[in-house]
């Protein structure tokens, strides 16, 4: 996605969705039979969160379109200098406009995740010298937004840097191990093939080092210049073969695979040109992650859900702050929230 807007210890099974799996235990003695009550079939269906990507920094007048129950926080940078964290790569982790911000966002009842990395500025992994230093990093970003859900917005070069990558699952490890609730996503660039070979081996190195992961976000823009259908039906295809993939990584079952997967379109106007995401492909979304089970929807992002102010984009340039198609503002986020 573009960048800023104006394993616990003696774990006996991995990984992805780990709560839900029937059987995991933590090695301390804990039963680990099925747990009782009626049967799978008998069971309400899980419901899709709605999740939208918002700026730590700046606020805008739909980011509550929808009433999301979590805020994808964006996003936690390095300062450029070695391994300190700052908001947007800017702003103090203390700072007291983003404290405010986040208290805004939460006041509802909704909770925060914060997103490390983006499109642009340098991921923290790419700068702190450690594991160590980077999940003390890591940790500190945690602590001021007051968060238990980390996303981890991993792309471009950094997402081929096998060091960084290796670095990054053996810091959230170490997270993991201090934060028994911490719950972890890793949002991914996809095809409609599915993930690529780094994405891949992204999530082999987390399932290597023992992360618990909860989801697996996938980034359903921006394809590039030979796609050029419907990109409500571009995401489902990607979803599909993503879910695939997921199950072959992590050695799950089916509904195990879409109960750890969130959807992220780019709304309106994409970066690629020839791509624009539609309201009808964001209904489209939203109608088969309640037919899969998927954990959460997104968009990048709530502050582009409004039009703009000179109507809908003549060119193929994606805004920062507006989608560029005709909607209401707001449209989006109702609409993905179902």
């Amino acid at each position: 996605m573009r960048g800023p807007l104006k394993s616990v210890a003696g774990l006996v099974c991995p990984l992805l969705l780990a709560s839900a799996v029937a059987g995991c235990s933590a090695g301390d003695g804990a039963a680990d039979a099925a747990p009782t009550g009626p049967p799978a079939s008998a069971a309400p269906s899980p419901v899709t969160a709605y999740a939208p990507y918002v700026s730590a920094t700046e606020a805008s007048a739909t980011d509550a379109a929808g009433s999301p129950t979590t805020y994808n926080l964006s996003f936690v940078i390095s300062s450029g200098s070695g391994c300190a964290p700052r908001w947007n790569g800017t702003h103090a982790l203390d700072d007291t406009a983003v404290a405010s911000r986040i208290a805004r966002l939460t006041d509802s009842g909704a909770a925060v995740r914060v997103s490390f990395g983006g499109a642009s500025g340098r991921e923290l992994a790419a700068t702190c010298d450690s594991a160590e230093e980077l999940a003390e990093a890591y940790g500190a970003a945690l602590d001021a937004a007051g968060a238990t859900r980390a996303d981890f917005d991993v792309e471009g070069d950094e997402l081929t840097d096998s060091a960084s990558v290796d670095r990054r699952s053996e810091a959230i490890a170490l997270l993991q191990e201090e934060r028994a609730d911490l719950e972890v996503s890793f949002t991914l660039p996809v095809m409609p093939s599915g993930l690529d070979a780094d994405g891949l081996a992204l999530l082999e190195s987390a399932d290597d080092h023992r992360v618990r992961v909860a989801t697996v976000n996938l980034m359903t823009m921006n394809y590039g210049e030979s796609y050029d259908g419907d990109m409500g039906d571009y995401a489902r295809t990607s979803a599909e073969a993503a879910h695939a993939q997921l199950r072959d990584v992590f050695d799950l079952s089916g509904t195990t695979a879409w109960r750890g997967m969130a959807l992220t379109p780019m709304i309106g106007v994409n970066d690629v040109g020839g791509e624009t995401f539609t309201l009808a492909d964001a209904a489209q979304v939203r109608d088969f992650a309640e037919e899969k089970g998927i954990a959460w929807v997104s968009m990048w992002s709530a502050l582009r859900d409004r039009p703009c102010a000179d109507g809908p984009s003549a060119g193929d340039d994606a805004a920062t702050d507006c989608s560029g198609v005709e909607q209401r503002a707001g449209a989006f986020g109702e609409a993905f929230a179902g």
